[in-house]
């Protein structure tokens, strides 16, 4: 989710009663932990740092590839595109990442995306969100969350490694946006997972349709959100699953939105999903945590117009990690991805997950790398890392 602007405003006003930022001093190492996860470190680019001609920032999706030791991050620039980037960590601490390029995506056309003061007909402007390797890392998924100003609803693309277009997936007639039903605008494909054999994707929505109740508030859950299986090759449904985020954390201190939803998931072997629940509240600050669950249970929701709480079960769902319990304030998280796994005697699993946040080009936040690792809940995690095919 892109803050709107009038969120902005409030940020950019509690910058400017701020002292300048600061990246965290880094922990002692293994020192700080939270049920499931060891941090590793943080690494933090500030804001207006400029690469290959861009601005670094809005950082929305990431994906390793280990044949390449190198990391794809989408941003949703207004000309998204797509960087790769090398991370290098051990048991010690990460340090700072190092930009190796950067690839405009663009249009089925094969013409970059017509800027908002610019329509062009049957283009439309993409919020891009998400990314994940095909198999042989020469191809890429990606999502944008649509362009509802324009009646564009979301849209799941494949794009080579340099970002040229191969094709637009379709998707199920019940992802189109209407008055009253589907999803909700800056409110939909924002998860992105790849089934451990390449074959099908998982695609999350961050809030409910319309149709399937209100968002969650700090005295309520709200509706669930759908998280629905594709065929790869034909773009057909498969499943679908209904998961259920908390209620926001913490009620607004300034006038502005209270949200929670979901912003990232990841395979973790061939019947789970990691589920990243990232919330804000004005004054209030972000905040992220990190579930998993079985996909294998709760209801079939694929056939379900409107969901009730008597026509399903969500699937449910277990606390891996609050992000704050490692000890430190993450910023607006919705990139999530299996890192190379450690190499120096680690204490734990070895296994790695590494997170990026989006700055929403706001001088007010800041773009932040996380990596931890993954210490595996009982009958979790087959093998470090399942990203398709990459590692």
């Amino acid at each position: 989710m892109t803050l709107p602007r009038w969120a902005w405003v409030t940020l950019l006003a509690l910058a400017g009663c701020a002292v300048p930022h600061t990246p965290p001093a880094p922990p002692a190492p293994g020192l700080l932990q939270a049920p499931h996860l060891r941090l590793i470190g943080v690494a933090e680019i500030s804001p207006g740092t400029e690469y290959g001609g861009t601005t670094l920032g809005g950082l929305s999706g990431i994906d390793y590839d280990a044949g390449r030791d190198e990391y794809l991050v989408i941003s949703d620039a207004r000309q998204p595109h797509v960087y790769t980037a090398r991370l290098h960590y051990d048991a010690r601490g990460l340090a700072t990442p190092q930009f190796t390029g950067v690839h405009a995506l663009l249009h089925e056309s094969g013409q970059p995306f017509a800027p908002w003061w610019r329509p062009r007909a049957g283009m439309d402007r993409p919020d891009a969100e998400a990314v994940r390797w095909l198999p042989g890392a020469q191809a890429f998924l990606w999502t944008s969350e649509g362009d509802f100003g324009r009646d564009f609803g979301p849209q799941l693309r494949q794009a080579r490694a340099d970002g040229s277009p191969v094709r637009a997936l379709p998707l199920p007639a019940s992802f189109t946006p209407a008055k009253k039903r589907g999803p909700r605008r800056n409110g939909t494909l924002e998860g992105l997972a790849l089934s451990p054999d390449g074959q099908s994707a998982w695609l999350a929505m961050e809030l409910p349709w319309k149709q399937d109740g209100d968002e969650a508030t700090p005295t309520s859950a709200g509706a669930p959100v759908r998280i629905t299986q594709i065929d790869i090759a034909s773009g057909r449904a498969l499943r679908q699953i209904a998961y259920a985020p908390d209620p926001v954390p913490r009620t607004r201190r300034l006038p502005g939105p209270q949200i929670n939803g979901v912003s990232e998931i990841l395979a973790d072997g061939p019947d789970h999903l990691l589920v990243l629940e990232r919330d804000y509240s004005a004054g209030a600050g972000f905040g992220a945590r990190l579930y998993r669950i079985d996909t294998r249970t709760g209801s079939d929701t694929l056939a379900l117009d409107a969901l009730t709480p008597a026509n399903h079960r969500p699937a449910p769902k277990t606390l891996v990690a609050d992000l704050a319990a490692l000890g430190i304030t993450p910023d607006n998280i919705e990139g999530m991805t299996w890192g190379a796994p450690l190499r120096d005697g680690a204490r734990g699993s070895g296994c790695v997950l590494v997170f990026v946040s989006d700055d929403n080009f706001n001088p007010a936040q800041v773009t932040q790398f996380i990596a931890a690792e993954y210490l595996p809940l009982r009958g979790g995690l087959e093998r470090c890392g399942t990203n398709g095919a990459t590692l």
